[in-house]
């Protein structure tokens, strides 16, 4: 009788449900499946709250389903917690879903001579689609993407430069990682003062409450606006900022035919989050020209949208990018070129997600992009 191969697979695994069992199900097709569970502590560091259910129970949970051959609580720490307990299970196949694909865990799989897959994220047939994200008190704060000028939101940048920062507000249909620049501090702030759910009213005021809330008096480092902004108010918006902390203007968009466009084109590669002791603010070079670049990138990147020119819009949202690596060279670490480079030819443009150091490289592309995430943008309630 042939030996059936070892796969492993691993994450969290918070609040099991039919999304969870469909993933091992899955994963059961190619073997005896082995799950390295990520630790309490883990999840706290990733997620910036503890699990609903602690890994000891999580564990006893998931050995008993019959998909499972064995379940182990990782020993390490971060997104890479499982090191230890993949060199001891030493498996044929790791298996990962679509938001928990890294180039790490890739790297890793190349050097051990393991089989890499990535499945998609697929509910089982008659069944809704099911995250730990919609399950915990139904949030539906939204998370933000800062798509072009960044750092044009803080007046130390926008005193060498007037020009806009774009955002889009997307749904939470995945549970991003702290510290991954997609303004999951900002959230943080708005789950402790509305809960669940926004509230209705005139969103630029409610932005406004959410950054006052965020930045009370005596803060030392200001949150950029464009956090709470791109948060609250849904759609793709354009802010425009002269030098102060809150824009002169915001113009936004709901046109479906473009929120639709930007989704098809949008992809996501986790990297994880930034380390504790990440300094940005370190080394920087920032002045006119730099900033002008800056300013100038935006502006072309929000006419490209509009027109729906993707070879335009990956041009210069990789131009707004470099100009911010000009102004911060902290934001890219060493071994980011070497992810651009893996995806350079299937994608007109990318950038790393808030002020980098970590969080996702966010790719423009045409074509699908195998591996990748791909966001929902909040529209506008009718």
């Amino acid at each position: 009788m042939r030996k059936k191969k070892k796969v492993f697979v691993t994450g969290c695994f918070d609040m099991l449900h039919s999304g969870h069992v469909e993933f091992f199900t899955e994963a059961a097709k190619y073997g005896d499946v082995y799950v390295g569970l990520g630790s309490d502590e883990t999840v706290y560091n990733l997620k910036g709250q503890y699990p609903v259910t602690n890994h000891d129970e999580r564990k006893f949970m998931i050995d008993a389903l019959a998909c499972v051959k064995e379940c182990v609580v990782n020993s390490g720490s971060g997104i890479m917690d499982f090191i230890h307990e993949i060199k001891a299970i030493n498996p044929d196949i790791f298996i990962v879903n679509e938001d928990g694909n890294t180039p790490a865990k890739e790297e890793l799989s190349k050097e051990m001579g393991i089989e890499y897959i990535v499945l998609k994220r697929t509910p089982h047939a008659h069944l809704p689609v099911r995250s730990t994200t919609s399950l915990r008190d139904e949030c539906t704060i939204p998370y933000r993407i800062d798509l072009a000028g960044g750092w044009l939101d803080q007046p130390y940048v926008g005193k060498y430069a007037s020009g806009p920062v774009l955002t889009i507000s997307i749904e939470p249909t995945i549970e991003f990682n702290e510290r991954s620049g997609m303004a999951s501090s900002t959230r943080r702030k708005a789950v402790e003062l509305w809960h669940t759910g926004i509230p209705s009213g005139n969103r630029e005021k409610l932005s406004k409450i959410l950054f006052s809330y965020e930045n009370p008096p005596g803060t030392n480092i200001i949150a950029g606006s464009q956090d709470s902004i791109g948060i609250v108010m849904p759609g793709l918006n354009k802010l425009d900022y002269h030098g102060e902390y809150w824009p002169k203007n915001i113009s936004s968009v709901h046109d479906e035919t473009v929120l639709s466009w930007l989704e098809n084109h949008l992809y996501l590669i986790t990297l994880g989050p930034r380390e504790y002791d990440f300094d940005v603010l370190a080394n920087t070079h920032i002045n006119k020209m730099n900033a002008e670049a800056l300013r100038f990138a935006s502006e072309k990147c929000w006419d490209s949208i509009l027109r729906r020119d993707i070879k335009m819009f990956g041009q210069h949202f990789r131009e707004s990018f470099e100009a911010q690596i000009k102004m911060f060279p902290n934001m890219i670490f060493d071994d980011i070129p070497n992810i651009i480079n893996k995806y350079r030819n299937l994608a007109y443009g990318w950038k790393l997600s808030g002020a980098g150091g970590g969080g996702y490289l966010i790719y423009i592309s045409e074509k699908p992009m195998k591996g990748a995430m791909q966001i929902k943008i909040r529209r506008k309630a009718l």
